[in-house]
């Protein structure tokens, strides 16, 4: 029994003997860098870049004008020449409203001219029936005045009668509402055998002329200080001349065609909102926007010598920018920088890093000021100062 345990005990000590360093090894100092080995992060040397500074703005679009089709006269609806959607030219008939009371009426009014001018030659013969028997003094020259004051009653009366019936005839004529623009049809909310009345609110249908489109968009107070600077001109006419066509950007994220102008400027800031309001005119030649539809106005502004740095390499917090740039030992600082603009992915930096600073590009969201990093230095990476990417 006692060799039992005499085995036992020298077997057990041999085995703690080989456990016990490496148990305490990892107690030793410079075993935290084995543990946390430093990062290794891609980084990029900044350089000047020309760029193309990209500033959205989203928009209302309307077209050159929106007429509201309306009765000039009372009845009922008795014929629509159109269908909603249809495009049609100024002139052409759209709706006929019941005329018969109206004809009836120019009819009489018409009467009552012929009546009035017939009244007239009478009078003008009364009176030259007068003119020699005054002249060779067989009556007064009273009957004559008399007689010239009656052809002018008549004259007076032959225009009343005149302006009636032009009158009546204008009526009679609205009774065949009419194109006022070449345009498309909107919405027709009455139909066949509906009253209808020029007093009323509801118009019978909406004209829209989009040969040209109308895109409206706001623009707050510091952006618009930021438009006036980058413009020469000493006016805002002058400086709208020099301003590069605008591109706009349908609701479906696809880039309409045709290039914009901008083609004027609010005189007066909104108070409710703080923002001016701006058109862009865009040609329309093929109809494809419409008066509601929905966009962003796009100003693409080239700007030379930009030190751009990719908008995934900076965090944003409290108002500021920062970035991390790397010192000769390795360790990343944390360093604010001011943005000018975007180019794209890019930001455009104004202050807070120059020509040749490097700075980490990916894996930013778990660094702290002071680490050290092992920078993968593949190469100088730049930043892309082509590409425009709508926001």
């Amino acid at each position: 029994m006692k060799n039992k345990l005499k085995n036992w005990f020298v077997r057990f000590s041999s085995v703690l003997g080989m456990s016990l360093p490496i148990l305490f090894s990892g107690c030793g100092p410079g075993n935290d860098a084995a543990i946390k080995p430093k990062p290794s992060l891609p980084v990029m040397t900044v350089n000047f870049s020309d760029a193309i500074v990209t500033t959205v703005y989203s928009a209302l679009l309307e077209g050159k004008v929106n007429v509201e089709v309306r009765p000039q006269v009372d009845g009922m609806l008795e014929t629509i020449y159109v269908d909603e959607g249809s495009y049609v030219k100024a002139g052409q008939p759209l709706f006929k409203i019941d005329d018969r009371v109206y004809r009836e009426h120019y009819n009489s009014s018409l009467a009552s001219q012929h009546a009035a001018e017939a009244r007239l030659v009478v009078a003008k013969l009364d009176e030259e029936k007068l003119v020699p028997l005054v002249q060779n003094k067989v009556i007064s020259d009273i009957q004559l005045k008399t007689a010239t004051a009656n052809t002018h009653a008549a004259q007076s009366a032959v225009e009343q009668a005149k302006a009636a019936s032009r009158s009546a005839q204008i009526d009679l004529e609205y009774t065949v509402v009419k194109a006022t623009v070449n345009g498309y049809i909107g919405k027709i909310p009455f139909r066949l055998g509906s009253l209808v009345s020029k007093n009323q609110s509801q118009w019978l249908t909406l004209l829209c002329d989009v040969s040209q489109v109308y895109a409206y968009f706001s623009m707050s107070e510091n952006d618009f200080t930021i438009f006036r600077q980058q413009y020469p001109g000493r006016t805002i006419q002058e400086k709208l001349q020099q301003i590069h066509p605008v591109s706009l950007v349908m609701s479906d994220g696809a880039r309409y065609p045709e290039k914009g102008v901008i083609g004027s400027i609010s005189g007066q800031f909104d108070q409710t909102t703080a923002s001016l309001r701006i058109r862009a005119v865009f040609s329309n030649p093929q109809g494809i926007l419409r008066s509601g539809n929905t966009g962003k106005v796009v100003f693409e502004l080239p700007v030379h010598n930009a030190l751009l740095v990719p908008q995934a390499a900076t965090v944003e917090l409290q108002d500021k920018i920062f970035v991390f740039f790397l010192e000769k030992d390795n360790k990343v600082r944390e360093r604010v920088v001011k943005v000018s603009g975007k180019s794209g992915n890019n930001y455009i930096v104004s202050s807070g890093l120059k020509q040749g600073d490097i700075i980490v590009t990916a894996g930013i969201e778990k660094l702290k000021d002071g680490m050290v990093i092992n920078p993968l230095k593949s190469g100088p990476e730049q930043a892309d100062s082509k590409a425009v990417k709508v926001m």
